[in-house]
Formats: structure tokens, sequence, C-alpha cells
């Protein structure tokens, strides 16, 4: 067999839209589950026993179940009830909600790691709780997870593939359309897959930016 990739080479720019999609849904749907996370540790940890309860089934419920189901659900099942969600809509949602739960255990940790003496200083200074969670907890939680939290929003990007089954056109769905109309697969997903690889490395350089302009975080882009 001769690869062939000048006859598949005109859809590397449909290819480079397509990988922006994935980009752009990995990071709201992150977005999404970082302030989702941030609420449900908050409630594990300081809320009552009914909060804490409720908080602890969503996040049993979406980490026991996967993700392209949950996303099945909302995208198939949902009608039924006359609710009708756009492939878009229905796979950033399932995405947010899959990615709170995960979240919230791991701040759930970074919670737990707060250093006493800065709780209290704060309680001292009449922060409420609300202000300790956003002041003191959340940034200590972003510096002592960041790599955890990292790691997490790369396999958030490269997930993002599962989109394409829902006919979302980011990067795996372009790449099924081109296939379809070349069948030049290898050439098409070897492609793809350095794409994803460049991918994985501009996700990798966006948090080395977010982590060292917003929180001061001295970290590797790999």
């Amino acid at each position: 067999m001769t690869l062939q990739y000048g006859q598949i080479l005109h859809y590397l720019p449909d290819f480079l839209l397509g990988a922006g999609v994935a980009l752009w849904i990995a990071a709201v749907a992150f977005a999404g589950g970082l302030v989702i996370g941030l609420f449900g540790a908050a409630v594990l940890t300081f809320g009552p026993w009914p909060a804490r309860a409720a908080v602890g089934a969503y996040v049993r419920f979406f980490t026991w179940t996967p993700q392209l189901v949950q996303i099945f659900f909302l995208f198939f099942a949902l009608p039924e009830f006359g609710i009708t969600l756009s492939p878009v809509v229905a796979v950033l949602i399932g995405m947010t909600l899959n990615a709170g739960a995960y979240l919230t255990e791991i701040e759930r940790g970074g919670f737990a790691s707060v250093p006493r003496a800065e709780l209290d200083a704060a309680e001292v200074m009449g922060f409420s709780r609300v202000q300790i969670v956003w002041h003191v907890i959340a940034p200590h939680v972003v510096r002592a997870l960041y790599p955890a939290l990292s790691n997490h929003y790369i396999i958030m990007t490269l997930g993002t593939s599962m989109a394409a089954i829902f006919g979302v056109e980011e990067l795996t769905g372009r790449a099924l359309n081109a296939n379809a109309i070349s069948f030049r697969s290898v050439e098409i997903f070897s492609l793809v897959a350095v794409i994803y690889i460049g991918l994985t490395i501009v996700a990798s350089a966006l948090l080395w930016i977010v982590g060292r302009w917003l929180f001061r975080i001295r970290a590797k882009v790999f």
C-alpha cells in the first residue's frame, strides 16, 4: 500500500477548524465542571447532611456510569419528555456534568489540605463561608491540585472525540466525513493523530498561561 498524503492535505484547514471546536468544547465544559466541583466540594466539606447526601449521589452517578451513556441519555432520551437538545448542547452539558462530578472529588482533597491557620485567620477577619471558599480555599486548591486539574483537562480535550457520534463536527467528526469521501483512512487518521498531539500541546500551553497569570503557578508546559 502506498501512502498518498497529497490527496488529503486539502482537508487540513477543515481539520484545524475541527481542532478549534474540540478545544472550545473542552474549555467550556472544564470551566463549568470546575465551578460545579468547587460548589460540590464546599457542600461536602461544610454543608448539612441532606445537601452532602445529594452531592454524594450526583458524584456517584456521574462517576459510576460512562460519559458516553450520559450524553446518549441527554440527546436521545430527553426528547421523550419534551426536551430536545442540539448535539453541541447535549455534549457540552454531558461533559460539564461529568467533569463536575470528578472535579468535586479532586477539589474536596484540596479543601482538606488547606492549613487550619488560614481558615481560622479568615474567620477572625469576619469572612463569610462563601468568602472563605472563594478567597482562601479556591486559590489554594488550584495551586495544590494544578497537576491533577491539568491532567483532567487534557483528558477532556481528547475525550471531545466522542462528540462525533452525535454529529458534532469537531476534529474526529470532520475526519470521519473526509474518510467517507476519500477512503484514505490511514492517511486521514494518522494526520488527525498528529493534530491531536498538537492539540494537547496547545491545551497544555493554555493551562500554563492561565496558571502563571492568575495563580502564579510555576508549572511546566510538558
